[in-house]
């Protein structure tokens, strides 16, 4: 009982810090984040579909309305007013020469469709440049088709006309809120173009290794900018001013699936269900674990309370508030988000707006007494864990150690290789005097594990040799071994010297018994070598040596 009304209590907590202002199930709203900005609500038909909106103000005129900036295919449809106003077109790509060529033999009917294909198919495997759309269409076409498709294009120039992936601002020469911006796009072709807000013209042009997938900008591009971009082959890149080429490059894990700025730190959310903090530089922060998959990010900017946050929405129908790594808060919802919009609407400061992937609309705003913790929420070791020890001051024994370690590093290495040596020296004696001893000996051959010891039982002159032989294999029997006995012909004699070992099951104790009869009434003993031999080959599997102990009687004869 006591867990559930806790329970209940934070999530009434949560709840309590917003106003639930408008909830429709089916408004048909299907879109993302890239595609909500901060503007009034009216309504435009497009053209066709849209990859990113933003809003912009784009001159000093009064009043001071933003236009609207939509991205669709290779343009930008600017709209001021509720209106129509500028079209931006990207500038084409260079064509193949040889396709060029190609397409013009093709005009003057000197080579036929079938000749065609061929030459293109070659130059798409080999030319630097890609084909244009038309050439890979062509490709495409049965070839009971691609004589009236020759017929229909041969005429048209050829053009290569890549599309935009992204888009974004970028203050001109001021960080007010008001202050005019530039439109900052990327496109299919790794390139991003600056574009100055009056004339739509090119002020600068950039390029990333990969496909742009994701923007992030902050700056003013009159003093200083940096365009963070995540692209297609998992990596984020970081452009500055005056550098066509990347300056940082992040590596990540797996691909990014959102990408937001917060103060002097990069959040990225990724496709491995964690979220990411990185400097400006690229070096990595934290990183805290999600719940779920990462289905949309945004910032949640209060500049009049001074509090940033990165709110994630989450395919378990959840929308987490972090701040750096801590979770500050959960916002639960009925259906999975897929955009997510914080900022101004109306008269109020804090409306989350956020649509899901039914379609629906949800429209909350922050209480003006909601008050956020810096502690994190989410279940895990204490925030205190990760707070840097305070490392007491060096001693001065602590000082003159180390100055007695740098003026003598020579001869302290010196000594513990030395040291080293000698450790080294015994361990090798003491490794030779257990071979010699045969103290439990081993096979040494990995493919016949195999172990034996031996006991010696009698007073003398006669004394009864027993070898007991394990194989230590874990399921493979071995078989065709043979036993040997090597020693002075003069002090003893052997029944057997020679014979077959049976076929060794994994984990069972073998015993083989045979008998030495002692030849010598002077009172000493020697050993006796056993070698242990697969039938057929003359190097050993197995030594052991047997210390015989000294015969108390004497031989009959």
């Amino acid at each position: 009982l006591a867990n559930v009304t806790s329970s209940n209590q934070a999530s009434h907590s949560e709840t309590s810090k917003w106003l639930d202002a408008h909830y429709d199930p089916v408004a048909n709203l299907y879109t993302f984040s890239s595609c909500i900005g901060k503007i009034s609500p009216y309504e435009n038909t497009l053209l066709d579909l849209p990859t990113g909106l933003v809003s912009f103000l784009m001159d000093q005129h009064e009043p001071r309305t933003p236009a609207i900036a939509v991205a669709s295919g290779p343009f930008i449809y600017v709209y001021k007013n509720l209106r129509p106003y500028f079209k931006f077109t990207l500038p084409p790509l260079e064509v193949n020469a040889l396709e060029q060529d190609v397409w013009n033999q093709a005009r003057e009917d000197m080579i036929d469709p079938l000749s065609l294909k061929e030459m293109l198919e070659g130059i798409r495997d080999k030319a630097d440049v890609p084909l244009s759309v038309r050439s890979l269409r062509f490709l495409m076409l049965d070839p009971q088709d691609t004589e009236a498709f020759v017929n229909l294009h041969k005429a048209q120039p050829i053009r290569r006309q890549t599309v935009i992936t992204c888009i974004g601002t970028l203050k001109k020469n001021m960080a007010d809120e008001d202050a005019v911006s530039c439109l900052v796009i990327c496109t299919e072709s790794k390139d991003v173009y600056i574009l100055d807000p009056e004339a739509f013209t090119i002020l600068s042009k950039m390029s990333v290794p990969s496909a742009p997938t994701q923007m992030d900008v902050t700056g003013q591009f009159d003093v200083e900018f940096r365009i963070t971009v995540a692209c297609r082959n998992g990596n984020i890149y970081i452009l500055r001013r005056d550098s066509p080429k990347p300056k940082y490059c992040i590596e990540l894990s797996s691909h990014p699936v959102g990408l937001v700025r917060m103060g002097k730190s990069v959040v990225v959310g990724c496709a491995q269900e964690t979220l990411q903090g990185f400097t400006q530089k690229g070096k990595k922060l934290w990183t805290a674990c999600l719940p779920a998959p990462v289905t949309t990010m945004g910032v949640m900017d209060l500049p009049t309370r001074g509090f940033q946050a990165v709110l994630v929405g989450l395919a378990n129908c959840e929308v987490h508030l972090y701040r750096d790594k801590n979770l500050i808060s959960t916002i639960k919802t009925p259906d999975v988000v897929t955009s997510i919009c914080f900022g101004r609407y109306g008269r109020e400061d804090g409306t989350l707006i956020m649509t899901t992937k039914g379609g629906g609309l949800i429209v909350k705003i922050l209480k003006r007494t909601a008050v956020f913790d810096d502690r994190d929420s989410a279940p895990g070791p204490p925030l205190a864990q990760s707070i840097r020890l305070n490392i007491p001051k060096k001693t001065k024994l602590y000082v003159d150690q180390t100055m007695r370690e740098r003026e003598n590093a020579v001869a302290m290495h010196r000594a513990f290789q030395m040291d080293l040596s000698r450790l080294r020296l015994a361990a090798a004696r003491a490794y030779v005097k257990a071979l010699e001893s045969s103290l439990t000996p081993m096979s040494s051959s990995l493919s016949e594990p195999l172990k034996m010891n031996a006991v010696v039982q009698g007073l003398g002159p006669s004394f009864k040799l027993t070898l007991n032989i394990q194989n230590t294999a874990a399921c493979r029997p071995v078989m065709n071994l043979a036993i040997s006995f090597l020693y002075d012909e003069s002090l003893y004699s052997m029944r057997t010297a020679f014979f077959k070992i049976p076929l060794l099951v994994p984990g069972l104790n073998y015993p083989i018994d045979t008998f030495v009869e002692c030849l010598s009434d002077k009172g000493i003993s020697d050993i006796i070598k056993v070698f242990v031999l697969r039938e057929g080959k003359s190097a050993p599997l197995l030594t052991a040596h047997i210390n015989m102990p000294v015969s108390e009687g004497l031989a009959l004869n």
